[in-house]
């Protein structure tokens, strides 16, 4: 009987000490997941910064591409001489476009 009860408190000492490893595992890996949800809170802080900036220049872009098209409506809509330079204008976009394709496809070929 004696012999039981030495086994018994060695069995109780290899579950204790088992246990114990299990709850430092357990432990760390806790912490590990806090740091994760303190990094996921940091980036998700940061992205909405961002979008929000990002929402700002969007505005102030709106505004002034709204602004340039009434510009352009305006002078489209008033006189002859307005028209002849709005042709010289599309002309030349035209021709910066066709400039820049072909130096674009130059610097890629070579």
């Amino acid at each position: 009987m004696a012999d039981y009860r030495t086994r018994n408190g060695k069995t109780e000492e290899m579950l204790d000490y088992e246990n114990q490893q299990k709850v430092e595992g357990l432990s760390s890996k806790i912490s590990r997941l806090k740091e994760i949800a303190v990094d996921l809170d940091h980036e998700s802080r940061d992205s909405n910064s961002f979008l929000d900036s990002m929402t700002d220049n969007f505005g102030s872009a709106t505004g002034l591409l709204s602004g340039s098209m009434s510009r352009m409506s305006h002078m489209v809509n008033s006189g002859k001489g307005n028209r002849k330079l709005m042709c010289y204008i599309i002309l030349g976009l035209v021709v910066m476009f066709f400039l820049t394709y072909y130096l674009v496809s130059r610097v890629t070929s070579g």
